[in-house]
């Protein structure tokens, strides 16, 4: 469902880079940030995108739908953290109990089997959580190989660190020599796996890719933010706001 969803937006960025204006409030960083997407998009097309086939190939698909479930369930606690700053208590508890469902009857996360009990998956975050508490607006960026995010939404990159069990077990020197670099290469496939088909639309859809990228984001990142009910938004909800030099 959320690889469709990208699809669906992605189209709608097509038709909204037509008309996206040079410069836009909310991008005051487009020369730095082109450069970083450019890096981005030859790291993959050179490193990235063909690791991620040859893993493709030798894993199995069952195997490979183990290891994203694995990774997506240590990814319950984070998103629980998002629905409890927003004030959303009962999401909140549902995916703390997907979490301790599919860790224990789903055998560490290999099988979901919360979802199959009824407790559905929430899709919730710190940076979202900021822009609950009045950080609507926030200058956009693009990090070398982390990729599209906003001077807020960075910020949840360390809210997804301290809420990953494995960084504890890291960190405290639990886990087995030599078993972490695998871990987090395991995730960077995962991760590059599901973000295949925008990638591939990207590249070859887009008259821009830069300004597709950031349209078809911006809106993905609306979408979550307002539950799927964003508001129609102009370039005078930025004109009081001096963006770049407030947050930087």
């Amino acid at each position: 469902m959320r690889t469709m969803r990208w699809v669906w937006l992605l189209a709608g960025a097509l038709l909204l880079a037509g008309c996206a204006t040079e410069a836009n409030h909310y991008d005051p960083l487009e020369p730095v940030n082109r450069k970083v997407d450019a890096f981005n998009d030859a790291l993959d097309r050179a490193l990235l995108d063909p690791l991620t086939r040859g893993y493709r190939a030798i894993t199995p698909d069952p195997l490979e739908a183990m290891i994203g479930n694995v990774f997506a369930n240590l990814g319950e606690i984070h998103t629980a953290l998002g629905d409890f700053l927003q004030g959303k208590g009962k999401d909140g508890f549902i995916d703390l109990g997907r979490f301790v469902v599919n860790s224990t009857l789903g055998i560490f996360g290999l099988f979901d089997v919360a979802s199959a009990m009824g407790l559905q998956k929430h899709d919730e975050d710190c940076g979202q959580a900021l822009a609950r508490w009045g950080w609507e607006h926030s200058t956009y960026l693009v990090l070398p190989v982390l990729g599209p995010t906003t001077a807020r939404d960075s910020i949840d990159y360390a809210c997804k660190t301290f809420t990953d069990p494995t960084f504890y077990v890291s960190v405290m020197g639990l886990m087995p020599t030599g078993l972490a670099p695998v871990v987090w290469t395991l995730k960077l496939f995962d991760a590059r796996t599901k973000a295949d088909q925008a990638i591939k639309t990207r590249r070859e859809s887009a008259l821009d890719p830069y300004v597709f990228t950031r349209e078809a984001w911006r809106q993905h990142r609306r979408y979550q933010i307002y539950d799927g009910h964003p508001p129609e938004e102009t370039n005078d909800d930025w004109a009081d706001e001096d963006e770049f030099d407030d947050e930087e």
